[in-house]
């Protein structure tokens, strides 16, 4: 699995140098070129014989793998299709995701990875990443040693106990560092060589998992508490050690563990939460881009949540922020927040206010002039009927929270609401997009988590926006890695969600939308990145001379999937592959 990436001195063509030979080059996924290897490749390398006798361009190749990703029945046939073509394929799978980047984000994240989760066991094919047991942990840096890349730059890691709104799946939640990193490579350009998805293993408390022969996990119930944490603890340090510059994301814990292990450990690494810091940022950038929609400042908005974890954490503090940015006192800022859950409208009173509902949560003096049915039970409709608010926002992960009289009552109180059901995956978002517009009688600006399709509304075709992750946290990593940014900051997510927002053209405007076409992901992320750096170095947490030239930086930094030459050359090569290649 050897190779760097080397420049030839004579025609500053850049090639890759391998000491393998053999069946070795096509078994290894990033130097397999499959029938595009050359005469002259297939004569040094010792492949002669072992590929049929055309030769193919990569373009060629892409009509033969998307004629059988076409083919398959159904989108987990073709998750499964993709992740064989990226185990044995780099480059080709890239490209095929770079080429169709529409219609395959959402086979290669939501909605589908959700299903490749709840079945990763019986769709399980070839190891990808590292698998951590809380068993094995007195042997975490041996096991970090043992991937193939001795300077990853990002790690995506989850312990699988919140996967999208479906839950706990334990070992089977590995599908979303996977998709995530996918995504960091497909949208950013950072360079497939130096990415490492992980999975802490503690157990599970899905009874169905715990029950299923082939479930790939530790049998057994979720540990919790002081030795969990313990467990944790011995990762991170373990991180520091073996990959003391790689940006480490969280993905898919827990709503108070997820928020806990970034408190814990923001200042110690490069790290984020992408659930509550990422989902905020691109929220807020769905905000900024109705804006230009319907006039006015930030500040002239109120919003209710439905749904109380750690993404509403995330859009409720990411929201104060670009408030104050405008001039607005923090604590008025706050009151421009409600927030229900469950358990209706979060109110100081309630016993065992959790933290984050704590901060958000109402007086009951301020609530006195409500006309509700049982004040100590304050509904979200009730809570639409007297906040007014203009933006709502679903986090819940229960389909049909958002109900035909709230989406009436928020086109009543506003001429253009914001109704963002984005839970994941769609079984779980709060209305449908076409319930959005309809029950609005076509005002609402409309955004999900995951694809809906246009909807038209008496002769009006609104395209939905998606709010979606991918729009910002690959580029927030490309702009972190590039910049050798020290620390990463909440400011630098405030600077994502505007950056994003300069990339909603007239053209999405008319149609209603108010995040950019998926087509141009790869231009919003250097966006993003640029944003990103340029807040690091006001921040003192870059050097400065990173601005000289910035744009063409990023560009050249972002990885473009086509195949190199490769040369046989058995000497004077790293012992593993090059990072960064």
């Amino acid at each position: 699995m050897d190779f760097s990436i080397k420049v030839d001195p004579s025609t500053w063509q850049r090639y890759i140098s391998t000491p393998k030979k053999g069946e070795a080059v096509l078994t290894d996924s990033f130097l397999n070129k499959g029938t595009a290897f050359t005469a002259r490749e297939r004569e040094e390398l010792d492949i002669l014989g072992l590929l049929p006798p055309a030769i193919f361009t990569i373009e060629q190749q892409l009509v033969r793998v998307y004629e059988s990703f076409c083919a398959k029945p159904t989108p987990l046939e073709k998750y499964i299709y993709l992740a064989s073509l990226h185990d044995r394929n780099e480059v080709l799978y890239y490209r095929l995701v770079h080429e169709r980047i529409e219609e395959m984000l959402p086979i290669v994240y939501t909605p589908v990875v959700g299903e490749a989760c709840q079945k990763f066991s019986h769709i399980f094919r070839r190891g990808r990443g590292l698998y951590i047991g809380i068993d094995q942990q007195d042997h975490i840096e041996k096991i970090l040693r043992n991937y193939h890349s001795t300077e990853p730059s990002v790690i995506v890691v989850t312990d699988g106990e919140r996967i999208l709104g479906l839950g706990d799946q334990g070992a089977g939640g590995m599908g979303i560092p996977i998709g995530k990193l996918c995504l960091y490579t497909a949208c950013a350009g950072v360079s497939p060589y130096s990415t490492l998805p992980i999975t802490l293993d503690v157990g599970t408390d899905n009874e169905e998992r715990l029950a299923d022969p082939l479930y790939v996990g530790l049998r057994h119930k979720r540990i919790r508490g002081a030795e969990y944490q313990k467990f944790v603890d011995k990762f991170v340090a373990a991180v520091k050690k073996v990959f003391p510059n790689v940006l480490l994301q969280w993905e898919d814990f827990l709503k108070d563990n997820a928020i806990f292990q970034l408190e814990r450990f923001r200042d110690e690494l490069l790290t984020f939460n992408d659930d509550i810091q990422g989902t905020a940022s691109v929220v807020v950038a769905g905000i900024f881009g109705a804006l230009r929609l319907t006039g006015g400042k930030m500040s002239d908005h109120r919003l209710v949540f439905a749904g109380a974890g750690a993404s509403a954490h995330g859009i409720a503090e990411l929201f104060v922020s670009a408030l104050v940015e405008e001039g607005v006192p923090v604590d008025e800022a706050r009151k421009r927040i409600w927030t229900c859950d469950t358990k209706g409208l979060a109110v100081s009173d309630r016993p065992g206010l959790e933290g984050f509902k704590k901060e958000f949560a109402r007086d009951r003096a301020e609530l006195a002039s409500w006309k509700v049915a049982d004040p100590g039970r304050i509904s979200l409709e009730e809570t639409i009927e007297n906040a007014k608010p203009s933006i709502l926002i679903g986090v819940s992960a229960t389909p049909g929270t958002f109900t035909e009289p709230m989406v009436r009552k928020m086109a009543a109180l506003n001429e253009r609401p914001l109704i963002f059901p984005i839970s994941n995956p769609t079984s779980k978002a709060e209305c449908t997009a076409e319930q959005a517009v309809t029950w609005s009688d076509g005002r609402a600006i409309v955004a999900t988590g995951s694809p809906f399709a246009p909807v038209v509304h008496a002769g009006v075709t609104h395209r939905i926006g998606q709010c979606n992750n991918a729009f910002i946290f690959p580029g927030i990593g490309l702009g972190v890695c590039v910049s050798k940014a020290r620390r990463v900051s909440d400011g630098m997510f405030l600077a994502a969600a505007q950056a994003l927002a300069t990339h909603v053209t007239e053209a999405d405007i008319a149609e209603s939308a108010v995040y950019p076409q998926v087509a141009t992901i790869r231009d919003c992320s250097h966006s993003v990145a640029c944003a990103v750096i340029r807040k690091a170095v006001a921040e003192g947490l870059a050097e400065p001379e990173i601005l000289n030239g910035l744009e063409e930086t990023v560009r050249r930094a972002m990885w473009f999937p086509e195949y190199l030459p490769i040369r046989y050359e058995p000497t004077g090569l790293p012992t593993r592959r090059h990072a960064h290649a």
